[in-house]
């Protein structure tokens, strides 16, 4: 699976991370920056090579989701796309995306979740949810973008106070 191509869209490829020295060194880079943990909660508790293990596992218990590398056109993930139950739902599914701060402003992350997105109502998935820490407004305007209905603030899923949007499948008539 190391590798293995999710999806493409018109600029992106969406595909595993990996632990090749690059995508590790890129993970790095992400998840050490301050401007983008701060809208996580902070940086990972697990090394960046276990958190690869992890999102392969994700994926290999049902391959409807995982946690991909946003490939962009010049080749260099930019970040990381997710689609995964969320914790202490109640199948409840979240869409989301971490970004490095270069690849911030071209539309990667509306691009990526909307493929997932399709992807995932495609294979039966009636609705998927996003949560984002208030303040984020960059977030909030990708769920915008996406055509989420906000739901306001909740702590349901990860114990802190979230803005929670949620999207429908379409309804598809015979």
């Amino acid at each position: 699976m190391a590798g293995d191509v999710l999806l493409c869209t018109e600029r992106l490829r969406l595909r595993a991370w990996t632990t090749s020295p690059a995508d590790l060194a890129r993970l790095g880079d992400l998840y050490g920056r301050e401007e983008v943990t701060r809208w996580l909660g902070g940086p990972p508790t697990v090394p960046v090579p276990e958190l690869v293990t992890r999102w392969q596992v994700i994926h290999e218990t049902d391959e409807r989701f995982g946690c991909w590398a946003v490939e962009r056109p010049d080749g260099v993930p930019g970040g990381t796309l997710l689609l995964k139950p969320l914790p202490h739902g109640v199948g409840e599914v979240e869409v989301g995306w971490h970004l490095h701060p270069d690849s911030w402003g071209h539309g990667y992350a509306t691009e990526a979740a909307r493929a997932v997105i399709d992807r995932a109502f495609g294979q039966g998935l009636p609705e998927v949810y996003a949560v984002v820490r208030p303040g984020n407004e960059p977030s909030m305007g990708v769920c915008r973008r996406l055509g989420m209905a906000p739901l306001g603030r909740m702590c349901r899923w990860y114990g802190v106070e979230l803005e929670a949007f949620r999207l429908m499948a379409p309804v598809v008539v015979d």
